[in-house]
């Protein structure tokens, strides 16, 4: 009997013991949940984990790739759809639209205009982002609507803008459903008909840790609809830049290229698809937006100038100046940023839908009446005289748009090569295309430079051969950082390359842009971080 009554308190011993670490197990793991991580699944691209279980994290914490919020986890949990996609050949010009605004915020109304040879057509309004990795989520679709072919949009000297003066199709509304994002409008015709118009649905009340910035006036001046934009006419002449270029470029029309979504599906959604799948902490502007609403941008931690973005107005780089003395980090993503100086004016349809550059500063009728506003073919020329190395310590060297580079690291301890296992002299293949950004010691370069990237490349017009630089610079007062990528290519080379692996540079690509948003989304990056000039090993 003694034998089996101390049996049974050994038992009762043990089991109390199993109770205690169980409920410290269970204490703990409410503790990690509840704290700045939770939860979490594999995710395969690089070993790095993703959050399960969403009602138990807190609104926003660090991940492995940046600072993560709840409702961009929870969002791009909800069903999502491949709808959004363009399927089939589709004939130039069999549907086309525009919105009277880029950018919307909730309440506004959107104005749609759309021209199509097809009887009927519908609008469906996709949100872009991960979702299951089916890239979209449908937000809204208009009722079926009648078909109308518009008139054609002319234009003539001297200013050979192409602006549209359509009837309006519809009309909708940003309710709550369009939470903050980037957006295509599907147009969809009866007879198979299909082309985008995007807009951006931005939150002025956002804290956002990141804004994710489209670069709406480079799409313009790239927008060849009506056969006129900032670099070319309808018919060739001699020059550059050609005479009977345009002078103004309209939003009051569709886009000619990228099935009617300019340049987003190529040097912009990579990145935005990529922030949505790990959740990152993300708000999105237009450069209207830093234009007109730039003061907003202390608010938040990083500005992400994404793959093509080099027009810019004045108030888009003294909001931007002003933001990165403050402690705004600045990224970069793609070369040529701040090249050419542009402004705003207002449309028939609204203000600041009109971008300005005669690019000669003399032809612009404000020379010499108020210089702060002439626009330029580019920032370093007089009036201005601000190139854009003396804020972001790079410099625009030239373009080779039908062959690609490899980036060949120089500084493989810097934390943008963290996880990635390279080492001096690694290099990332056929990651330098089209435009090129270089460091120039003749230019007013802030102090402290480091090279983290020193590639060589051939410029495309004149086959000479220069050195594409990747660059960081912190602010010495505010802590601030600016990165810039050094090629235009970046963004682009995040997408999968097929069946390829040992040239695709997208996988180390990823784990990069990674390690700058963790890095540029903790604060001033500087402060852990300040950069190490290194730029007279390259430069003597």
């Amino acid at each position: 009997m003694k034998a089996k009554h101390q049996q049974t308190r050994i038992t009762y011993r043990r089991r109390m013991v199993v109770g205690i670490v169980a409920l410290v197990i269970v204490v703990v793991g409410a503790t990690f949940v509840l704290g700045r991580s939770a939860p979490t699944s594999r995710d395969s691209r690089s070993g790095s984990t993703r959050p399960k279980v969403t009602h138990h994290l807190p609104a926003v914490f660090n991940g492995p790739d940046g600072v993560e919020a709840r409702w961009v986890i929870e969002q791009n949990k909800l069903p999502g759809t491949s709808a959004w996609k363009i399927t089939g050949t589709q004939a130039p010009g069999a549907i086309m639209g525009y919105t009277n605004r880029p950018q919307a915020r909730l309440g506004q109304a959107v104005n749609v205009y759309v021209s199509t040879v097809a009887p009927t057509f519908r609008i469906q309004a996709f949100r872009m982002g991960y979702y299951q990795g089916l890239g979209a989520r449908l937000i809204w679709t208009s009722r079926r609507l009648r078909g109308v072919a518009q008139p054609s949009c002319g234009a003539s000297a001297p200013l050979y803008m192409v602006q549209c003066n359509w009837s309006r199709s519809t009309t909708f509304t940003i309710t709550k459903a369009f939470v903050q994002g980037d957006y295509l409008l599907k147009l969809e015709g009866s007879g198979g008909q299909q082309s985008y118009i995007p807009l951006t649905v931005w939150d002025p009340s956002s804290t956002a840790t990141y804004v994710v910035m489209n670069a709406v006036f480079t799409w313009q001046a790239f927008n060849p609809f009506g056969g006129y934009d900032l670099y070319q006419g309808a018919t060739p002449e001699p020059g550059y830049p050609p005479p009977n270029r345009s002078r103004v470029l309209s939003f009051d029309r569709p886009y000619g290229y990228g099935n009617g979504a300019a340049n987003f599906l190529t040097n912009e959604y990579p990145l935005v698809r990529y922030m949505e799948k790990h959740g990152l902490n993300v708000t999105y502007w237009t450069n209207i937006t830093l234009t007109v609403h730039g003061g907003l941008l202390t608010e938040h931690r990083a500005l992400l100038s994404l793959g093509h973005d080099e027009e810019w107005s004045t108030r888009m780089r003294a909001n931007t100046v002003a933001a990165a003395n403050r402690g705004v980090n600045l990224v970069f993503f793609g070369a040529s940023p701040i090249l050419r100086k542009v402004r705003l004016q207002s449309s028939p349809l609204g203000p600041n839908l009109e971008v300005v550059n005669y690019r000669d500063p003399q032809a612009d009728p404000l020379y010499g009446v108020d210089n702060a506003r002439v626009t330029q073919n580019w920032w370093g020329q007089p009036p201005a005289n601000l190139p854009a190395a003396q804020l972001i310590g790079n410099t625009y060297i030239g373009y080779n748009n039908n062959q690609s580079f490899p980036l060949v690291v120089t500084d493989p301890h810097s934390w943008l090569y963290a996880r990635t296992g390279l080492t001096k002299g690694s290099t990332i293949p056929n990651l330098l295309k089209y435009d090129f950004d270089g460091y120039d010691p003749s230019r007013p370069n802030p102090p402290g430079v480091e090279i983290l990237s020193h590639s060589p490349v051939v410029i495309g017009f004149d086959n000479q051969k220069m050195y594409a630089d990747t660059t960081y610079v912190t602010n010495r007062t505010s802590q601030a950082g600016i990165f810039e990528s050094g090629t235009n290519n970046w963004i682009a080379a995040m997408q999968p390359c097929g069946s390829s692996t040992s040239s695709c540079p997208s996988h180390l690509v990823r784990i990069l842009t990674g390690n700058i948003l963790k890095l540029f989304g903790a604060g001033p990056s500087g402060i852990t971080n300040p950069s190490v000039a290194n730029w007279s090993t390259y430069y003597p």
